[in-house]
């Protein structure tokens, strides 16, 4: 299976990153440590989660991705040197003063994530929302720190602009602090225009590696959804539902025929045509059935033509 450096992280990852945001939410404990044998033998070796995975469940807190992922790790030891593990730190986690990137929260948080991942050190602590109220000097300071005391690897940032990713990487040499080092967007066949263009070109401009969320559009590019009527009783119905228009069946339609060309699914035509992207190193996506892990894993060994790509680029054009 094939690597990709990940930026300057010195981290080679394959180029799919397992989205843990369904641990917890969409599996539950005994569910995901099945998942998660699987992924330590399916040859995928990072893992993508965050604190606040899954605030938005009723009667969850937040923590209980990072804790299913730091139960399994404790009951396998041996296989934490399998997989890198990315988290985030940012969000809100519904008590004051617990969200943004000031000092002091990320001096706390990042003890909580490490307890409860059951690890020594975090391979990638990634900023999650830009916060408007904490200086990009106090954020990268405190990140600064956590690298010297070794509790975590490298820094990154997600879900922000590319004038603000500029600043952060400005302020980081102006101040001789560590820069991000990586970027996580929304980007997919669909959302293109939140990635393409500025932000790209700047994540580029300073050797970024880059690991796009929504790699599938919430679903909708597996082509399952194509009609409002397909989308009773889907979890992300509503932000599935913004996808079903002439545009979005455009899309859907190539993937029928590139996905048909391949003998492969439209899901893993949409995952190849993210990896075969110049700016991108890998898609992050998640996995609730053993079948939809090994089609990621599957999605990484599609080699797509610039025939197939060049199509997919004029259906998915606004």
């Amino acid at each position: 299976m094939k690597h990709r450096a990940l930026g300057n992280t010195g981290f080679n990852i394959v180029p799919l990153v397992f989205g843990g945001n369904v641990f917890g939410w969409t599996l539950d404990e005994k569910q995901s440590f099945t998942m998660l044998d699987a992924i330590a033998e399916s040859g995928l070796n990072a893992i993508d989660t965050a604190d606040a995975y899954s605030t938005w469940v009723e009667g969850n807190k937040g923590g209980e991705s990072e804790t299913i992922i730091g139960k399994w790790l404790k009951q396998n030891p041996s296989k934490r040197d399998k997989f890198y593990i990315f988290t985030k730190v940012g969000s809100d986690m519904g008590v004051a003063g617990h969200k943004g990137l000031s000092a002091r929260w990320i001096e706390q948080a990042v003890e909580d994530s490490l307890r409860r991942l059951n690890i020594d050190v975090i391979d990638l602590y990634q900023s999650h929302w830009f916060d408007p109220h904490t200086p990009f000097e106090e954020t990268l300071e405190a990140y600064g720190k956590l690298l010297k005391a070794g509790k975590i690897r490298a820094t990154g940032c997600s879900n922000i602009t590319a004038e603000q990713l500029e600043n952060a990487m400005q302020t980081a040499k102006k101040n001789n602090l560590p820069s991000y080092q990586t970027l996580q967007p929304q980007y997919n066949l669909y959302d293109r225009n939140t990635f393409e263009g500025k932000l790209a070109d700047t994540a580029q401009k300073y050797g970024l590696g880059v690991i796009t969320y929504y790699s599938l559009a919430s679903g909708f590019l597996s082509g399952k959804y194509r009609s409002k009527a397909d989308l009773a009783g889907h979890k992300r119905g509503s932000r599935v539902e913004q996808y079903i228009n002439p545009r979005g069946m455009r899309i859907l339609n190539a993937l029928d025929t590139i996905s048909e060309k391949h003998n492969v699914t439209q899901a893993e035509i949409a995952l190849a045509w993210l990896i075969a992207q110049p700016a991108v190193t890998a898609p992050i996506a998640s996995a609730t059935k053993l079948d939809q892990l090994y089609s990621l894993v599957k999605a990484t060994m599609i080699n797509l033509s610039k025939e197939d790509i060049d199509a997919l680029n004029h259906a998915s054009s606004y």
